[in-house]
């Protein structure tokens, strides 16, 4: 999984002449532009589940601000077979297999900046970001920072930028069971907060006039967790304002608290979306 992780961070570094946008750069118009986008997939018979991600982006650029928002959200209910201990007719150890219809995941986040502009490359910026995820070892994580940002790249078909700098973070570790008494004992984790150092690159590039690459890695890093998210998308333009766009994100903690009924520090999701921009 590390090499995944660093494949994903190689991916930003590598093309370094073609760092790039969606069909072309959010102008400084003043204006908000935007996209949604969307995916559904529902299964029945043998096999039954539901899921649907969803994703909202909205920008903003004048002479002196420009701002970002984005708010984001993952749902899926399937059919899930556990095995547990039972006994049969006559009294002897058996496993039960037993299929429920269950929420397998629910993860939401927002987030937003704004950035006051020193020049038409550099600008200070402010960020906040939330995330909330039933099935994860954090119940919640918020990180509010501040930092320097710098526009290396802006035209027509390329777009580079980077922000770095200090910021706090707070984050929920989930509960577990003492199994070491019996019966088994619930206890509540308290929340952990600490000075992180966030990083962000954006990249993106258009191949041509309907095909567009974009890759962006965000890292907050600090003593008790760092926290990494890379999301790589792919988008093909049907008409001026529908695309179907395919993304692959990877979302990684260092850190996992004790006890934790989730043990996996990496999670990776891939999917095939409609987006309408505005």
């Amino acid at each position: 999984m590390k090499k995944t992780i660093l494949a994903s961070a190689l991916a930003l570094a590598l093309p370094v002449a073609a760092f790039a946008a969606d069909p072309a750069p959010t102008p400084a118009d003043g204006q908000w532009h935007g996209s949604g986008e969307a995916g559904l997939a529902l299964a029945s018979g043998n096999a039954k589940s539901q899921n649907v991600n969803a994703k909202l982006t909205l920008k903003k650029e004048d002479d002196l601000w420009k701002y970002d928002f984005f708010l984001e959200a993952q749902r899926n209910k399937a059919n899930v077979t556990t095995a547990t201990p039972g006994t049969d007719s006559n009294g002897n150890p058996v496993i039960v297999n037993s299929t429920t219809y269950k929420l397998t995941s629910n993860r939401y986040d927002a987030g937003a900046s704004a950035g006051y502009k020193f020049d038409d490359r550099s600008y200070v910026v402010g960020a906040l970001r939330y995330e909330h995820d039933a099935f994860s070892p954090y119940q919640y994580q918020y990180t509010a920072s501040i930092g320097y940002g710098y526009q290396f790249l802006k035209n027509a078909s390329d777009e580079l930028s980077a922000e770095i700098g200090p910021g706090y973070k707070v984050q929920q570790p989930k509960g577990a069971y003492n199994y070491t008494v019996t019966p088994p004992v619930y206890f509540k984790a308290d929340s952990d907060s600490y000075v992180v150092a966030r990083g962000l690159v954006a990249y993106k590039h258009n191949f041509n006039a309907t095909t567009s690459l974009v890759d962006t890695l965000l890292v907050e890093a600090g003593s008790n967790n760092t926290y990494m998210q890379n999301d790589l998308g792919l988008q093909v333009k049907m008409s001026d304002r529908l695309a179907l766009k395919a993304g692959y994100q990877i979302r990684h903690n260092t850190d996992i608290p004790a006890g934790s009924a989730y043990t996996k520090k990496t999670d990776q999701l891939l999917t095939t979306n409609l987006v309408y921009g505005f």
